[in-house]
């Protein structure tokens, strides 16, 4: 039996798009469900962070439909895509926090933009935020340089959450950070996506977090989406990339695992 269109809470339709002659994301289609863990791997260069971006309106699109929380998604600047972006919070790649702003001022970037509050409402829902991703309240005075990789990780996290969003986009939440701290921040993903119900769009390209944390993994090659499912699943794709991907050396150590 079908699901219903209102169990999704991203629709990808026959999407295609591409800079100049070169066609990156090409006729692709997608559901992510409510609630879900997505993990999206893809060769490097091969369109995953692209296809984020898409799909949150930071990069125009040649073709197709996009549709968030059951609302369709316009083009970048379009006044849905706008009202849209309170719906979801975004952790880029390395944290993307604003250099010349507190820990405490970064996560209120959000507030100030989108809401009419005051300040002493702004600290304490930025303080909660900090509690929220396992930092100290006091922690909000300190500056991103003088942040460890974690730490900057979480602040950018607590960034994203701020608005309490129902959807949650990670590019690469968890590189450049050692196996510990990785480790720790997965579980944290995977704590908040259950206490709050988030559903969590995450490009990575980590085996462990795709193995411990992703409900269903899809994975992109050539332009389009070959294979979706748990883990289980694409562990049995007969598909080049995917078969290189997952039965590669570096996978074998944790193969036990992914099964």
């Amino acid at each position: 039996m079908a699901e219903a269109p209102q169990e999704y809470a991203i629709r990808v339709r026959d999407l295609v798009v591409g800079f100049g002659r070169q066609i990156v994301i090409d006729h692709l289609s997608l559901d992510v469900r409510k609630g879900e863990i997505l993990g999206l791997v893809g060769a490097s260069g091969g369109g995953k962070s692209v296809l984020m971006r898409t799909i949150i309106g930071l990069i125009p699109r040649r073709s197709g439909d996009i549709e968030v929380m059951g609302k369709p998604i316009g083009d970048t600047l379009d006044r849905s895509t706008q009202s849209a972006a309170t719906k979801w919070g975004i952790l880029f790649q390395q944290g993307a926090l604003f250099s010349s702003l507190t820990v405490r001022q970064n996560i209120q970037f959000p507030l100030r933009e989108n809401l009419v509050l005051s300040q002493e409402l702004m600290d304490e829902i930025a303080t909660a935020k900090l509690e929220m991703v396992g930092l100290r309240p006091q922690d909000g005075d300190k500056y991103p340089a003088e942040l460890s990789g974690g730490m900057t990780k979480r602040v950018a996290l607590a960034r994203a959450l701020a608005l309490d969003p129902p959807i949650l986009f990670l590019d690469e939440p968890t590189s450049g950070l050692d196996p510990i701290a990785a480790g720790d921040f997965d579980a944290l993903i995977k704590t908040l996506q259950r206490t709050l119900g988030l559903t969590v769009f995450m490009v990575t390209h980590d085996l462990a977090s795709l193995t411990t944390v992703c409900d269903r993994v899809a994975a992109l090659a050539d332009g389009q989406i070959v294979a979706i499912g748990p883990m289980r699943q694409l562990l049995q794709s007969e598909h080049p990339w995917v078969r290189a991907y997952f039965h590669g050396k570096r996978s074998q150590m944790l193969q036990p695992q992914m099964r």
